[in-house]
């Protein structure tokens, strides 16, 4: 097994049917859609498991789909069949979205092998690869959650970074969204960008054909958007799920001192305690 993050759908096309594997459909309606339904109950891949991030959350939060408690997790975790010292792979429905969020989120609870499907199930189906709508009966399996507080910051620490230039912010949102020339999807959010931040919008990292572009692409984009890859990055985005998406990609290119901001812009910009700048980076 690859320690790079990603998987090709031809490896888990002929790893299917491996003991240890555990594929997870990663489930998010887009902010723009809030009721769209997922695609899971009428076709996934082969006895993957449903991971709906707006439920997998701290329901004691009022943010949207922020981390749960590591018992939470362990609990939830169980139940859906997934265990400690098992390969997971993750998908969502849209190539790129969801499952790398579900991706850092299993890394920052302490499991060690977990993999992002490149170009997610649109690829897969696109190649004619199997799928069905049935729902795989798993035995529960005992997930040991350990949080690495590391790769999550808060709002003590947004603040902190900005003070004192210790980390690099990376937000993923649009240019326009950045800039505070496009309105939030979130009602009452400010517009504009935290101090200091940087803007590298996420699909800015996906090639024409839904895949992850390749690593000299990659990097390049990154240093075009004014990162420094030997410095420490924290990712943002509007919620927590499309920062994972920076995360994944500075992951592929070897950067370690990595953290995600949990609340992001919904914390940040509904906040009147802090600070909001508007035009580009």
């Amino acid at each position: 097994m690859t320690d790079h993050p990603l998987v090709s759908t031809q490896w888990l096309d002929d790893h299917l049917s491996s003991p240890d594997l555990i594929v997870i459909n990663a489930w998010m309606p887009p902010v723009t859609h809030p009721d769209a339904p997922p695609v899971y109950p009428n076709a996934h891949i082969p006895g993957a498991v449903f991971f709906d991030v707006n439920e997998v959350c701290d329901k004691t939060s009022d943010l949207p789909h922020m981390l749960p408690a590591p018992h939470v997790f362990s609990s939830t975790m169980r139940k859906m069949g997934i265990g400690d010292g098992q390969t997971l792979v993750v998908y969502d429905d849209f190539g790129f979205y969801s499952a790398p969020r579900v991706w850092w989120t299993l890394h920052s609870m302490g499991a060690e092998r977990v993999y992002v499907l490149d170009g997610g199930f649109p690829k897969w189906r696109a190649e004619g690869r199997a799928f069905d709508d049935d729902t795989p009966r798993r035995v529960q399996s005992h997930f040991s959650s350990r949080l690495n507080h590391g790769a999550v910051a808060d709002l003590d620490q947004i603040r902190s970074t900005i003070a004192n230039g210790s980390r690099q912010i990376l937000d993923a949102r649009s240019a326009e969204r950045f800039a505070g020339e496009a309105p939030e999807p979130r009602a009452g959010l400010k517009s504009g960008h935290m101090p200091t931040a940087l803007n590298l919008p996420f699909t800015q990292l996906i090639a024409e054909d839904g895949t992850f572009l390749q690593k000299e692409d990659l990097a390049k984009a990154f240093q075009d958007a004014g990162v420094d890859l030997d410095k420490p990055v924290t990712t943002s985005c509007g919620s927590g799920v499309t920062a994972a998406i920076l995360t994944l990609g500075l992951t592929v290119l070897g950067a370690r001192d990595l953290a995600l901001y949990d609340g992001s812009w919904a914390e940040w910009g509904s906040r009147d305690d802090t600070d909001v700048v508007t035009g580009p980076a």
